[in-house]
C-alpha cells in the first residue's frame, strides 16, 4: 500500500507538470516566457526525478543515506515551482503533491507550516494572475491543503507501523535464529552426555574386566600355571566378544543383545555368568545370583536398557570395589512399576561420600549417569549401605497404562 501511494505521487507530479507546461505552450503569447517555462520545467523534473531515483537507491540498500540532502532538495524543488507559478497559475495543482512532500521530509510542526505557507502562494498567485480575489479561489486551496494534511498523516501513521513491523520481524528472526543455535546447543550437549554414559556402560566397563583379568593371565604365566592362564585368556575373549557386540549396538543405535538374547531376564544371567567369570579369571571367589518376581512382561526399549545399563554398572561397582562373595540381581514386575536391586556383601561404604558429580580424574561417572538416565524416565534410584555391612542398589521406573500392557 505504501509502495502504490509513493508510486501515485510521483505519477501525480509528473502528469500535473506536464499539464502546467502544456496550457503554458497553449496559452501563453510570448516566445521567451514559454522557453523560460519549458527550461524551468525540464529543470524541475529533473531535480525531482533525481531526489526519488537517490531515495529509491537508498531504500534498496545501494546508496547511502539520502537524509541530509532531503531538506536542500525539497528546497530547490519548491524554489523552481514558485518560479513556475508566477509564470502561470496553472502550475498551482503541483502543490498537493508538494504537501504531502512536506509532510512527509519535515517535522510535523515544521510540515504544516510549510503547507500554510504553499496553500498562501497558491492564493496570491490566482490573485496575481486573475487580478482579483473570490471565494472559490481560497477554499479551494484551504480545502486541498487540509485534506492532504490529513492523508499525509495516514501514511505517516501506515510509513511507522511498516518500520515497526520490519523491526519486529528482523528482531523475530534474530530470536528464532538465536534460539535455534541454543536447542542446538542443548542437543549437542545432551547427546554428548548420552554417548558419555553409554562409552561408560559399555567400552568403559569392558576393558576395564579385560584390563584386570589379563594382570591375573600375566601373573599366573610369571608363576607358571599355564592352564590358569589360559583359562584367564579365553575369559579376556568372551569379554571382548561380549564388548564388540555391545559396540556394534551402540554404533547402530539399538539396544544390546548378547548371544541373541531376546529377553531382559536371560541377558542378566548372562551377566551374572560373565561377571562370574571375569572375578573367576582375577583369582576372585565371587557368586552372582539372578531372580526374578512376578510375571515378565515386555518392556518398552528405553525401559529395557536403562535397567540393563543399571545392572551393568551396579554389578561393575560391586566386583570392582565392594570385595564381595556373594550378589544377588533381582528384577521385579509390579502392576504400575518395574525394579530392580542389587544386594551384595561386601565392604560397604558410607552413602555420604558417593559423589554428586564425576570426580576430575573422570572415576565417578557411572552412577551419575545412571541418575541422569533414570531421570528421564521419571525413575529412581535408591543406595543403602553402611561400612562392613553390604550394598543395597535400588532402582525403580514405573509404568504408563499403555506401557504395562504391552
Amino acid at each position: 500500500m505504501l509502495r502504490v501511494l509513493r508510486v501515485g505521487l510521483h505519477v501525480g507530479f509528473a502528469a500535473l507538470l506536464g499539464v502546467g507546461l502544456i496550457r503554458v505552450l497553449l496559452s501563453e503569447p510570448s516566445l521567451p516566457r514559454r522557453l523560460i517555462a519549458i527550461v524551468l520545467t525540464l529543470l524541475l523534473a529533473a531535480l525531482y526525478l533525481a531526489g526519488t531515483l537517490a531515495e529509491k537507491r537508498h531504500a534498496a540498500g545501494r546508496a547511502p543515506s539520502t537524509v541530509r540532502w532531503a531538506k536542500w532538495w525539497l528546497g530547490g524543488v519548491v524554489v523552481l515551482w514558485i518560479v513556475l507559478l508566477y509564470l502561470h497559475a496553472d502550475f498551482s495543482w503541483l502543490a498537493f503533491p508538494l504537501f504531502f512532500l512536506h509532510l512527509h521530509i519535515l517535522g510535523q510542526r515544521h510540515s504544516l507550516i510549510a503547507v500554510g505557507m504553499l496553500t498562501a502562494a497558491v492564493v496570491a498567485a490566482g490573485w496575481y494572475h486573475s487580478g482579483s480575489l473570490a471565494l472559490p479561489q481560497i477554499l479551494g486551496p484551504v480545502v486541498g491543503a487540509i485534506f492532504a494534511v490529513i492523508m499525509g498523516m495516514a501514511y505517516r501513521a501506515l510509513y511507522t507501523e511498516g518500520v515497526n513491523q520490519r523491526l519486529a520481524l528482523d528482531e523475530l528472526r534474530a530470536t528464532r535464529a538465536a534460539l535455534a543455535d541454543e536447542q542446538h546447543r542443548a542437543g549437542t550437549l545432551a547427546e554428548r552426555t548420552r554417548l558419555s554414559r553409554e562409552i561408560h556402560d559399555t567400552l568403559a566397563q569392558g576393558l576395564s574386566s579385560i584390563v584386570l583379568v589379563s594382570r591375573s593371565a600375566s601373573a599366573a604365566l610369571e608363576s607358571g600355571d599355564t592352564a590358569a592362564a589360559a583359562e584367564r585368556l579365553e575369559t579376556i575373549g568372551e569379554t571382548a566378544a561380549e564388548n564388540l557386540a555391545e559396540a556394534r549396538d551402540f554404533v547402530a543405535d539399538l539396544s544390546s543383545a548378547s548371544d541373541g538374547a531376546r529377553s531382559l531376564a536371560g541377558r542378566l544371567r548372562r551377566l551374572c555368568a560373565s561377571t562370574e567369570r571375569a572375578a573367576a579369571a582375577a583369582g576372585h571367589d565371587f557368586e552372582v545370583i539372578f531372580r526374578q518376581d512376578g510375571s515378565a512382561t515386555a518392556l518398552p526399549t528405553e525401559i529395557s536398557a536403562a535397567l540393563w545399563r543399571a545392572a551393568q554398572s551396579g554389578l561393575a561397582n560391586v566386583a570392582a570395589h565392594a570385595h564381595a562373595k556373594h550378589a544377588v540381581i533381582s528384577l521385579g514386575y509390579l502392576p504400575d512399576a518395574v525394579t530392580l536391586d542389587i544386594f551384595d556383601d561386601g565392604s560397604g561404604m558410607d552413602t555420604g561420600e558417593i559423589p554428586a558429580k564425576p570426580r576430575a580424574d573422570g572415576t565417578g561417572y557411572g552412577l551419575v549417569g545412571l541418575r541422569e538416565r533414570l531421570d528421564l524416565l521419571d525413575g529412581s534410584l535408591e543406595i543403602e549401605s553402611a561400612p562392613g555391612e553390604g550394598t543395597v542398589l535400588a532402582v525403580r521406573i514405573p509404568l504408563t497404562t499403555e506401557e504395562s500392557s504391552l
